[in-house]
């Protein structure tokens, strides 16, 4: 879970001109840049979370489609995720001439829910609940799946699931759009299913 709180009203961070907020429309033209600089063999996506809470669940959801979409090199799924134990294991198995997209889900501003956080660097981890994880992705997407609280752990727990499944359908639609291996599609495919 990566629990951002730099994001603007006007959709630029306060702290960075790299990271834009962003509704899902905004996720096609992020992934067209990364496809006009990279070809889809030498990108990694690192999807960060556990399917142990719905909110942190994003993470292996997008791995799962993205897989589903035909992506050859994605770490993180509903049958592997990438969870805090597993994190720093499974980035030093990342070729060194490849490049990371990592997605990750996040706590955000009142209002923000169902936003993403676009970005052209790192996203950090777990970082507002104390873990000493490393950043990770030379390019990265945060869903906003709730607003910030004092008990973070608490309000992923209660996170809608649904809108949780259908923020990740958005993010690997986006991608697998953008990188000619499926049309882009509105909204969450109906009868989607996971192949295991």
């Amino acid at each position: 879970m990566s629990l951002y709180n730099r994001a603007s009203a006007s959709g630029r961070s306060p702290l960075d001109r790299n990271v834009e907020k962003t509704d899902r429309e905004g996720l096609l033209p992020f992934f067209r840049k990364i496809h006009d600089q990279h070809t889809i063999d030498k990108l990694t996506f690192v999807c960060i979370g556990t399917d142990r809470s719905s909110g942190d669940s994003l993470g292996p959801l997008v791995g799962t489609m993205l897989k589903e979409q035909g992506f050859p090199h994605v770490i993180g799924t509903l049958t592997k995720p990438c969870d805090a134990d597993h994190l720093v294991s499974y980035l030093e198995r990342i070729p060194q001439d490849h490049h990371v997209i990592a997605i990750d889900a996040c706590l955000g501003q009142q209002g923000s829910t169902g936003m993403f956080l676009t970005a052209r660097e790192p996203l950090t981890p777990a970082r507002s609940v104390g873990l000493a994880l490393p950043s990770v992705g030379h390019y990265s997407v945060a869903a906003i799946v709730n607003e910030r609280s004092p008990k973070p752990y608490w309000t992923l727990q209660m996170t809608s699931l649904h809108l949780v499944m259908t923020m990740a359908a958005h993010i690997a639609n986006a991608a697998a759009a953008e990188f000619g291996l499926r049309a882009a599609t509105p909204d969450f495919p109906d009868g989607y299913r996971f192949r295991y």
